[in-house]
């Protein structure tokens, strides 16, 4: 099995899933047991302050946060959150997952945002998708995903409407041209 830690999928357009429909899913960890990634395309009804607020962490009153949003990373532990931005030492609990991503889980780096300590990119997702030993395998072969490896400027670089094509286009192809429904020879 070739590991698809550090790889986008992309939603197939006939994939009409609630949590997955043209989502792309940054994998952070794939292996025999199974795999867990993190959708990067979805906001969720909140922005970074509100969050923070409900959680009792101030920012700075010259922070630029007010655009900045909360995707929904999946359907598991959407009370879990996770900070993926480029590789930075000094957290408690963070995994660099590539030269350019890492992924953090500790509230250290809420309490960070919004001051020069924190990353200069990021992108905060509350829960995440798993997948059982096999399901991503089978998955990909009934043609619910296209796989590509992961690149930040998806991730930090374009809007959050755009990685969908974005993704895709790393591909050579335009998504919208494929077929909702993928056959086998």
């Amino acid at each position: 099995m070739n590991s698809l830690q550090n790889h986008f999928l992309v939603a197939m357009p006939g994939l009409d899933d609630p949590f997955f429909e043209r989502s792309v899913t940054y994998i952070c960890e794939h292996n025999d047991e199974g795999a867990m990634g993190l959708i990067v395309n979805q906001p969720a009804e909140m922005s970074i302050p509100a969050l923070l607020k409900q959680i009792e962490i101030k920012i700075p009153a010259d922070a630029s946060l007010e655009r900045s949003l909360v995707y929904s990373g999946g359907p598991v532990g959407t009370d879990r959150g996770f900070v993926l931005h480029p590789p930075q030492e000094g957290w408690r609990s963070s995994l660099q997952l590539s030269d350019d991503i890492m992924v953090t889980t500790s509230k250290d780096i809420l309490q960070s945002l919004g001051s020069s300590q924190a990353p200069h990119k990021f992108l905060l997702t509350l829960g995440y998708a798993g997948w059982d030993a096999g399901q991503l395998e089978e998955e990909i072969a009934n043609n619910n995903w296209l796989t590509i490896p992961a690149e930040a400027d998806v991730l930090f670089d374009t809007p959050s409407a755009d990685r969908w094509q974005k993704a895709a286009e790393k591909l050579g192809i335009d998504i919208w041209q494929l077929a909702p429904d993928a056959g086998h020879a």
